[in-house]
């Protein structure tokens, strides 16, 4: 991202058109930067409480009064139980130093709770690492040399433009491309295929996939002999799921799937190469992790990998050695081994009174780079959690949010436009540097920063707390990167063979891919990957028969960029998309004010009939700030805080409702 700065004021942002993956482009969402960061309602002082929780009521202090007051507050509860202490933080700033360094070197010397960063990708990076050995795959910029690309489980014109730019690429080269998602997205609709199964039935696709490889013999032995372990018990699970078994599983047509097949299939035998690109939206149900095995096994049942436009990509962060002990120094932590609590389910965790199997109760929270009650799921019980008069809440926001409105203190942080951080990606496999383009508004401070400061008001010695932000960047990799080429360039590859996976090589135990992974089943877990049923299955005639997915609305990123007038204009209002089918039969017009419902909670918003959603499926757009909504609640009211399969993820795309129009204006 270049900005462009006049008389100290940022006027602009651009992608850098140096770099190859922005290639001078950037989202709606992010070119409109300038506008959050000089939005009129922007927190530029420190702020208190002075009404009740929730009732968004504060008054302004100076910074040495807060962080003194905090630090007080803190110590007290630590001398009886620093794990009673939670931090709470998750991608508001995706960067090394801005998100885990500075703070994790304070919660580790304070003894504080741990928290399970879990609420977006753990389920699909823990099936990579069982099958993959690592969050890795193939190079994004090759999908331009691709035959065939299956964009699985992604809005990747709304949520991945860059990728974009490739599948145009091939697309215009002769390309075919399908996509496979329960909604139609505006990525379905350019693609030459669009497969519209049911939330939570990807596994029982690729299983049917591969039992078409094998009765076609549409397999590369070869790679499977020499590059592959766990084959014939993955066989033998394949051909029990025929395209018939599948179809009904997944709500789509059995000569679907067997075109599928053959597409992918084929592409391999005629030396074609054919390409995956996953996303988060297919494992956020509850058998996320099992899916993204099964879809990760396909390119080497047909040698995918053998070209570097042939494989699949979910994420490429698993391709950067970060030095994280550098950063975040565990070796601080000195009290006895912390617990771990998953982000997921604060809303249950905030309510738990102390026991032996859980330890202390939640006292403190301090939440950065994050909005809680906003996006974590089940948000009923996550605001009643935040609302509790004893419990001791910091934010560090840029904005009055949801989660600010409860917090006893709000602490004002800089934007990426204010602050040194270092980038990986999750798509390229460069390494960025964010150099601050404009000085801090205000008061805000950087994280670090406040770290810092709030480590000297808790009388904290260690050297560690005066390293400064340049340090920090330097740390994140050492000598790995020549630190000056980063900063004169922006950007640094990292040096990554076009197709890693060639010759196996795989970073699994056995060097392989995993069909089957035995360290699964040293867990107790089934080694293969299999189709795990959603923990709720819409059911007709039932109480809940509609399933409901909520994919994040095209003009917000989360609740990032919700209260940015241009965007949220763009955006309209709260949204359910239903089908022409579903809202006949429950009398539904287009633009009726509608109750979505089950036993969470409910939510009201306005029904589209659309297109976009099949019959079965309800797509409620995501994440508005509850304090936008009709009631004062937002989606997540639906949601639910059970977690995936492996790797403790939410399950977002896991959850059945009932619609019904509106009694009430």
């Amino acid at each position: 991202m270049v900005t462009t700065v006049r008389d100290g004021i940022a006027i602009k942002v651009h992608g850098n058109a140096a770099h190859p993956a922005t290639h001078g482009a950037l989202c709606t969402k992010v070119s409109r930067y300038p506008e959050r960061t000089y939005h009129p309602e922007r927190i530029l002082k420190p702020l208190r409480r002075t009404g009740p929780k929730g009732s968004g009521q504060f008054e302004t202090v100076e910074w040495d009064t807060a962080l003194a007051d905090i630090a007080t507050r803190l110590k007290a509860i630590a001398a009886r139980d620093p794990q009673a202490i939670l931090p709470y933080s998750y991608a508001g700033t995706m960067g090394q130093v801005q998100g885990e360094s500075m703070a994790t070197r304070f919660f580790n010397c304070l003894g504080a709770s741990q928290l399970d960063y879990t609420i977006c990708a753990a389920a699909g990076g823990e099936g990579l690492v069982q099958t993959l050995g690592g969050k890795v795959g193939m190079r994004v910029q090759f999908f331009a040399e691709s035959r065939l690309i299956l964009i699985w489980g992604s809005n990747s014109i709304g949520s991945n433009l860059h990728f974009w730019r490739h599948v145009q690429t091939a697309k215009r080269n002769g390309a075919k491309v399908i996509c496979i998602d329960p909604r139609r997205t505006e990525t379905a609709e350019k693609c030459h295929e669009h497969i519209a199964l049911m939330p939570g039935t990807d596994a029982a696709l690729a299983l049917a996939l591969m039992h078409e490889l094998i009765q076609n013999d549409w397999l590369d032995h070869d790679y499977i002999a020499r590059y592959t372990s766990g084959w014939e018990p993955l066989r033998a699970r394949a051909l029990e799921w025929p395209p018939e078994r599948a179809a009904a599983t997944c709500g789509i047509s059995v000569e679907q799937i067997r075109s599928l097949a053959r597409d992918y299939g084929m592409a391999g035998v005629r030396g074609e190469p054919a390409a995956i690109r996953m996303n988060y939206g297919l494992q956020r149900v509850h058998g996320g992790g099992n899916a993204v095995r099964a879809i990760a096994c396909l390119p080497a049942l047909t040698g995918a990998w053998r070209q570097r436009a042939g494989g699949v990509l979910l994420s490429s962060s698993g391709t950067y050695a970060i030095n994280k002990a550098a950063l975040q120094r565990p070796d601080l932590r000195t009290h006895r081994p912390a617990r771990t609590i998953n982000m997921v389910t604060i809303g249950d965790d905030l309510l738990r009174s102390a026991s032996a199997s859980f330890g202390p109760a939640i006292e403190a929270l301090v939440v950065y780079n994050s909005n809680p009650v906003t996006v974590a799921p089940e948000s009923s019980k996550v605001v009643a959690g935040f609302a509790r008069q004893d419990l001791f809440t910091v934010v560090l926001e840029h904005f009055q949010t949801d989660t600010a409105d409860y917090a006893d203190y709000i602490l004002p942080a800089t934007t990426q436009l204010e602050h040194w951080d270092i980038h990986t990606s999750y798509g390229h496999t460069d390494i960025l540097l964010n150099q601050p383009s404009i000085a801090p508004l205000g008061e805000a401070k950087p994280n670090t920063q406040i770290f810092r400061e709030l480590a000297r008001h808790m009388g904290f010695a260690d050297p560690c707390f005066s390293e400064d932000d340049v340090s920090l960047c330097k740390v994140a990799f050492g000598d790995a990167i020549d630190f000056e080429a980063l900063q004169r360039d922006g950007f640094v590859p990292l040096p990554v063979p076009d197709a890693p996976y060639a010759q196996g090589g795989f970073p699994t135990p056995s060097g392989t891919c995993e069909f089957f992974s035995e360290r699964l089943a040293s867990q107790g877990l089934d080694g293969l990957p299999n189709h795990v049923p959603n923990h709720e299955v819409p059911i007709a005639d039932s109480a809940y028969p509609l399933a409901m997915i909520s994919p994040p609305a095209r003009n917000f990123l989360n609740s990032t960029f919700v209260n940015v007038k241009s965007l949220r204009d763009a955006e309209g209002e709260p949204l359910l998309e239903i089908s022409a089918e579903d809202a006949k039969v429950r009398g539904i017009d287009h633009g009726d004010l509608v109750r979505v419902f089950n036993t969470r909670g409910s939510y009201r918003c306005t029904a589209h009939i659309s297109e976009r959603a099949r019959s079965g499926v309800v797509n409620g757009l995501g994440i508005w700030w509850r304090k936008l909504g009709l009631d004062g609640t937002n989606v997540n009211e639906l949601t639910s805080q059970k977690l995936t399969d492996m790797g403790r993820g939410p399950t977002f795309y896991d959850c059945v409702v009932q619609v019904e129009k509106s009694t009430i204006a």
